[in-house]
């Protein structure tokens, strides 16, 4: 069983940054897929990035490229989503999700494990 905790959310100006986390405990394994989600209020989640556990294989929306970046830390099970360029839109709660493939899926229910949540808020 994996759990996932996320936080780094807050209230930010209009092109501002802010660095996300997602702390990992139980077993993660390197044929796993890390990937962060937002849902802004009265929308669907949807996908944001992600980069597979085991090597540098990472794919963005293409809202955020060029603007967010995904890491990970192995030694401390964290992935983080450093977020720069913050616009309005960019207002959502943040979620983070595993799945046990190496296979990167865009929709939610393809993910298996996932975090609480972080509110991220962006001011015009």
């Amino acid at each position: 069983q994996v759990q996932l905790v996320e936080s780094g959310g807050g209230l930010v100006q209009a092109g501002g940054s802010l660095r996300l986390s997602c702390a990992a405990s139980g077993r993660i394994f390197s044929t796993y897929t890390m990937v962060w989600f937002r849902q802004a209020p009265g929308k669907d989640r949807e996908f944001v990035a992600a980069r597979r556990w085991s090597d540098d294989n990472i794919d963005y929306a293409d809202s955020v490229k060029g603007r967010f970046t995904i890491s990970r830390d192995n030694t401390k099970n964290t992935v983080y989503l450093q977020m720069n360029s913050l616009k309005p839109e960019d207002t959502a709660v943040y979620y983070c999700a595993a799945r046990k493939n190496t296979v990167v899926a865009v929709t939610p229910q393809n993910y298996d494990y996932w975090g609480q949540g972080t509110q991220v808020t962006v001011s015009s």
